[in-house]
């Protein structure tokens, strides 16, 4: 344990990234609509985000470099480069800054359960000054401290609510490892995965791995902390579908509706508990969504400064603004959500592959490649994200 709470970094600011508002509401709506049965979708996507990220920690560390950099340099045709290049920019600052509404969107949902509905509504700006201030921050690892703390936070008062509801563990476990799938469930399932294995986490953990280990001495530390940290933020999930299944009520929509469930058995402890929860997982991904974006674009072009770099700062800056202004404008966070379900549908599968090409060159990791054993288990996820992302764009555009 000491080993494990020594090496806790990047892979705490992945699962910081994946829990945000969306997961939050996701996850409400599955335990509310189809109770503990889909606890084995979660397992499944922690287990396709940990060799995922693995992989990406892994380039990053070997090569030093960010991972569209290290795309740019294995692409011989120039014109292939070059749209590879601009689809992996622009879904992700796009994509991103879609994101952002929706996590500032969470995190004032979180103070207003906490203090109530101001009679002007200045907390975008309270979260959107929160959020720069902690991205302002010009050493790296402070910085990690600070979103580390928030996601204890957040996983504490999750994990607090789950045990108030007072589950039925047998129903637990049977949903975590017998797989239920069908008509009725599967946009949920694609939903799941699609909330948990996001595309500019792969890139934000190749370079902040970077950050925190200089050579390849820091592989084994890495594997550590992707484990461990993206497992605490399955169990995060787990708990948050868990609380909503054990209410059995089906008129969730959203987890403060959730909270008010809870009210009549624990009063106004719930509330807090889930305004907590809600606020940390809102102000942690609207950290690192714009770090992410400014991490890609630093990689694009090329850029050499760190941090406090002038460009490195214009670009998270662009991404939680246009988030804050996002939200302020009135602008529903489901449908911004799902604009950028659409880019993560077409991208996901797109990066996925590039990943498994480029962790199998030993032109690049050398001996670290990829095993066989983790080929045929990285094939069988890459299959599953072609499939997630077709389903993704289905469901956004409702084509069937």
């Amino acid at each position: 344990m000491k080993n494990i709470l020594r090496n806790i970094g990047p892979g705490t600011l992945v699962a910081a990234a994946f829990i945000g508002p969306g997961t939050v509401t996701v996850c409400t709506l599955a335990g509310a609509g189809f109770g503990y049965s889909l606890l084995w979708a979660m397992v499944v996507s922690i287990l396709a985000t940990i060799v995922l990220q693995e992989m990406a920690s892994r380039v990053g560390i070997v090569t030093q470099k960010g991972l569209s950099q290290v795309i740019q340099e294995n692409i011989s045709g120039q014109y292939l480069r070059v749209f590879s290049l601009l689809l992996i920019l622009a879904a992700i600052i796009v994509g991103n800054s879609a994101y952002e509404g929706g996590n500032i969107s969470g995190a004032v949902l979180g103070l207003e359960a906490l203090f109530g509905k101001p009679g002007y509504n200045f907390y975008p700006g309270v979260v959107g000054i929160l959020a720069a201030a902690i991205l302002m921050v010009q050493n790296y690892k402070a910085m990690e401290r600070i979103l580390i703390t928030l996601v204890l936070l957040m996983s504490i008062s999750f994990v607090l609510t789950a045990i108030l509801t007072g589950p039925n563990f047998m129903e637990i476990l049977k949903g975590m490892f017998v797989p239920a799938v069908n008509d009725s469930n599967i946009l949920m399932v694609a939903a799941l995965v699609g909330t948990t294995v996001v595309p500019y986490n792969l890139f934000l953990h190749a370079s902040l791995v970077k950050e925190r280990w200089q050579n390849i001495d820091g592989l084994k530390a890495s594997r550590i902390d992707t484990v461990a940290s993206i497992a605490l933020g399955g169990v995060v999930s787990m708990c948050i579908i868990i609380s909503s299944a054990a209410m059995n009520v089906n008129d969730i929509t959203s987890v403060l509706d959730l909270a008010e469930s809870l009210e009549p058995l624990f009063g106004n402890a719930a509330r807090y508990f889930l305004g907590v929860g809600l606020f940390a997982a809102g102000i942690t991904s609207a950290v690192t969504a714009p770090l992410a974006a400014a991490y890609v674009a630093k990689s694009c072009f090329g850029w050499q400064g760190g941090l406090q770099d002038f460009r490195f700062r214009v670009v998270w800056l662009i991404v939680l603004f246009v988030g804050v202004i996002l939200q302020t404008m009135g602008i529903q966070p489901i449908e911004l959500i799902k604009f950028a379900q659409v880019a993560n549908g077409i991208l996901l599968p797109v990066i996925a592959v590039f990943l498994f090409w480029v962790v199998n060159k030993s032109s690049v990791l050398g001996k670290y490649r990829n095993t066989v054993p983790q080929n045929i288990l990285t094939f069988i996820i890459v299959l599953f994200t072609v499939f997630l992302g077709v389903k993704s764009i289905i469901k956004v555009f409702d084509l069937f």
